[in-house]
């Protein structure tokens, strides 16, 4: 196992654990969010000691031949348990049934995590073989023993899961099918890992050398397995939060109108307060909905509800829906009073009609007033005759 070969894939995974640590810093109770993220870094761990630098370090700082070894089959065999934890999650969610099997699961790994450290200690392995340790080990008691645990785990954890994700990748649609079958290719990948190891091992028990598959087959297999395996875990979050940073960017455009024309004509309040310019888009959002709803309400002496009335009855006339010609109303009663406070700011008595009207201030009812100041001709000529007799 070559640095490059290894490290690449490392750094992949690494990657991807740095690009979902935000989201797990803000929602630090997201149990799924942060499995996948732990995954992801122990699986970049993995990959980190399976290099030959980093074997030849731990064992050179150590003071131990091959302890590198034990380290990380131990790492391999928790990152095993943690996909099969996973996907149990990820498919139940938390219940109790998830809870206990999640349980055994991890009980099942540790125990087998014991038994490799047990084992090494038990065994003796004073030549030191940073790519072959493996097959050069393979007959050697208690040592023996430890590789054929560690392969076997691996293969179970493998099997278990390329399984679970064909059949689930069967019942589901979407961004998670495609996930679920990233998933599959590599754990599909990492059984012929374990195959070709386990192989090599039984042929060194034969008297016959296949050491190759073990030290030439295996790395790259596994190499290509990772960034299929970290890709398919993090595909479907990246989805989902590119999607929800979608739309707040199309809500965040779409208030634009309605918030500009509200800075215009109201004095800041307590809800512009300054955000530095690497705010999220999330921040902004809000800031600009609070924004609005201090406007709606800093504008309240001049609602007009002779305008509304008027521009409602018209939207009618024209066919709209009573929904959207509500809507449109409202649009123009703002406009108009955003215009005639801007002409007359002092006054703080309703302005010339016959009943005050408050806007709707939903969520969805201030987008689609926002759309109608910028597309309604009716909400433009009640903001013009305002205008003029303001």
């Amino acid at each position: 196992m070559t640095g490059i070969s290894m490290l690449v894939p490392a750094s992949l995974l690494f990657g991807a654990f740095f690009i979902k640590l935000p989201a797990l810093i803000r929602r630090p109770h997201d149990i799924l969010l942060g499995s996948v993220c732990g995954l992801l870094l122990m699986a970049g761990l993995v990959f980190s000691l399976a290099a030959v630098p980093t074997l030849d370090a731990i064992n050179d700082v150590s003071g131990v031949p091959n302890l590198a070894a034990p380290l990380f089959y131990t790492t391999l065999t928790a990152v095993s348990c943690a996909c099969l934890v996973l996907l149990t999650i990820w498919r139940g969610g938390i219940t109790p049934r998830t809870r206990s099997v999640a349980r055994r699961c991890v009980l099942g790994y540790a125990a087998v995590a014991v038994a490799i450290n047990v084992l090494f200690v038990l065994g003796e392995a004073p030549v030191e073989r940073l790519r072959d340790f493996d097959t050069h080990y393979a007959t050697t008691p208690f040592i023996r023993e430890m590789i054929v645990l560690y392969l076997l785990a691996h293969t179970v954890a493998s099997v278990v899961t390329a399984v679970f994700c064909w059949r689930w990748s069967r019942r589901v649609t979407g961004v998670p099918r495609s996930g679920l079958v990233l998933i599959g290719c590599g754990y599909l990948l990492n059984l012929g890992y374990d195959i070709s190891k386990l192989t090599a091992v039984a042929a060194r028990w034969a008297g016959r050398d296949w050491d190759r598959l073990g030290t030439e087959l295996a790395p790259p297999l596994a190499a290509l397995a990772a960034p299929l395996i970290g890709g398919g875990f993090v595909l479907p979050l990246l989805t989902r939060s590119l999607g929800d940073l979608g739309r707040a960017a199309v809500r965040y455009l779409r208030l634009g109108p309605l918030a500009r024309l509200l800075r215009r004509t109201v004095p800041p309040g307590s809800a512009h307060v300054a955000i530095g310019p690497l705010a999220s888009l999330e921040l902004r959002l809000i800031r600009r909905e609070a924004a609005i709803h201090d406007g709606i309400i800093g504008l309240r002496p001049y609602y007009d509800g002779t305008v509304y009335e008027e521009v409602f009855a018209r939207a009618l006339a024209e066919g709209q829906p009573p929904e959207r010609a509500s809507v449109v109303a409202d649009a123009a009663m703002i406009a108009a009073a955003g215009r005639v406070q801007a002409a007359e700011p002092g006054r703080t008595v309703i302005v010339c009609g016959r009943s005050p009207v408050q806007p709707a201030t939903g969520p969805d009812d201030l987008v689609l007033i926002s759309l109608a100041l910028r597309g309604s001709p009716l909400v433009h000529e009640a903001r013009r005759r305002a205008l003029t007799e303001a």
